[in-house]
């Protein structure tokens, strides 16, 4: 089995059908990204709306703050185990998740992951849109109320938004990296100076973190806690997919693992650190929380105050949008036809599908946003993250044919393209974490659904393909 390789070339003919420039491997000259990058990387996009908005919706809805950065440390932490495995392929061989999962699902069968990640992260790239769009329509009611008068300037402010993301991704990977790179320690600096501000108004910290918890039972906290860390697990679970996008770039193993579990969990805790403690100050001030941070500063007619922070917001908005929502969909697009769809081209097919997909209808309030959004698509994605993970570690044992990936006919073939047993564990794996909807007796599969999910396919595709024929299939 091919272990690494100089450039592209070693390949040799590769199919057309499976092969472009963006979805070839990375040659090894080509692989720039240290442990800084990495680091960078998770703070850039950790630091945003959504995170904040993760944070405060657990305070809204009634855990302490204690309680609050605890849950999302453990769910961070239990990610960070499927992102560091599943980003050892793309360190290794410089390949992209669409192209790494053709190994598991089949060169053709690949598809069907890779276009659920993709829907999901098009649907989260609308939602940063949208969270932008209103961030500079509220900018304009502070600074210059006559702006926001008209009923089409906040759909003005989104779609304006939308197409400052799509020039970005017009520029390639190398803009992302150097927006990565300086924003970082930028965009924590502002959140630190926002917290300062907004507890200094409330009465100092100890007023603002000495609210308890709502739950009165340890029932009632579990109650709201299990589906919590699912939500905290499935936030992450796209980039659980994906990572091998961004470490494919790596200059070693240990500078993509190292620089993840520096930049997650650190980033992640005190980002969220962050919006609990803004959101228990906003309670205070304002006598109930406010979780959204939009709305929270529109509270503030302090005009350099608001702008400062907006901008900030804005920042942050724009650097995890085209690093987690559409590096990704554009490979995966990309992966369907390369000869047609370039990764340009699939950038503006995540942005378009975004807008179709009503994102402010998923941030109606934090229930619609937790337990809709976010543990609904785990269900999606934790199938797929086991099979992944079952297939390169158990069945395959890290080694891979980067010939086969990029051919018909090859080891990842299967049946006419398409490995059977890894779509039944697929289908299985999102009937069983999802039914839950359906059958209100199985509501707990549902709250579990990330991690059932990911253990019924990971179950299946391992008895499957450690059959008489799945192992005719990998040898």
């Amino acid at each position: 089995m091919t272990s690494a390789f100089s450039t592209a070339t070693e390949l040799g003919a590769p199919d057309p059908a499976l092969f472009n420039h963006d979805l070839a491997p990375i040659e090894i000259s080509k692989r720039t990204w240290g442990t800084y990058n990495y680091v960078s990387l998770w703070v850039a996009m950790s630091v945003c709306i959504p995170t904040y908005m993760l944070s405060s919706g657990l305070v809204a809805g009634g855990m302490s703050w204690q309680q609050a950065i605890g849950t999302i440390l453990l769910g961070n932490l239990i990610v960070l185990i499927p992102m560091v495995l599943n980003a050892h392929a793309g360190a290794k061989y410089g390949i992209p998740f669409p192209v790494f999962v053709r190994a598991s699902f089949g060169v053709r069968g690949a598809n069907l992951p890779a276009i659920l990640r993709a829907l999901v992260a098009c649907g989260w790239f609308g939602i940063q849109a949208w969270i932008g769009g209103q961030a500079i329509y509220s900018m304009l009611q502070i600074v210059y109320p006559a702006a926001a008068n008209s009923s089409f300037t906040s759909w003005i402010c989104f779609l304006g938004f939308w197409a400052l993301n799509m020039a970005v991704v017009w520029r390639g990977i190398e803009t992302i990296k150097f927006l990565e790179g300086i924003g970082a320690p930028f965009m924590l600096g502002v959140g630190l100076l926002l917290l300062w501000w907004i507890t200094q108004k409330a009465g100092g910290m100890g007023p603002v973190l000495s609210g308890g918890s709502k739950f009165k039972t340890t029932a009632e906290f579990v109650h709201f806690f299990i589906p919590s860390l699912t939500g905290m697990v499935g936030f992450w679970a796209t980039v659980a997919l994906n990572i091998p996008d961004f470490t494919r770039y790596a200059k070693s193993q240990k500078a993509q693992m190292v620089g993840q579990a520096i930049g997650l969990p650190f980033a992640m805790t005190l980002y969220s650190f962050i919006g609990v403690a803004v959101t228990s100050a906003s309670a205070v001030l304002f006598g109930q929380p406010i979780w959204d941070p939009v709305l929270l500063i529109a509270r503030f007619h302090q005009p350099f105050v608001a702008s400062v922070a907006l901008v900030a917001l804005l920042l942050a908005t724009l650097n995890t949008n085209v690093a987690a929502n559409v590096v990704s969909p554009s490979n995966d697009f990309s992966n369907l036809n390369p000869r047609l769809i370039s990764f340009r081209t699939g950038g503006l097919m995540t942005g378009v599908i975004g807008l179709l997909m009503m994102p402010w209808k998923l941030l109606t309030d934090f229930n619609s946003y937790i337990f809709g959004w976010l543990v609904g698509y785990s269900g999606l994605l934790g199938p797929i993250a086991g099979i992944m993970i079952i297939d390169y570690f158990l069945v395959r044992k890290t080694s891979l044919d980067l010939t086969s990936l990029y051919s018909r006919h090859g080891l990842y073939e299967y049946v006419r393209g398409v490995n059977p047993v890894a779509v039944v564990a697929l289908l299985a794996g999102i009937c069983v974490a999802l039914c839950g909807l359906i059958f209100p007796p199985l509501r707990w599969l549902y709250d579990y659904a990330w991690f059932v999910g990911a253990g019924v396919s990971g179950g299946i595709y391992f008895a499957g393909m450690m059959n008489n024929s799945g192992k005719k299939t990998i040898n």
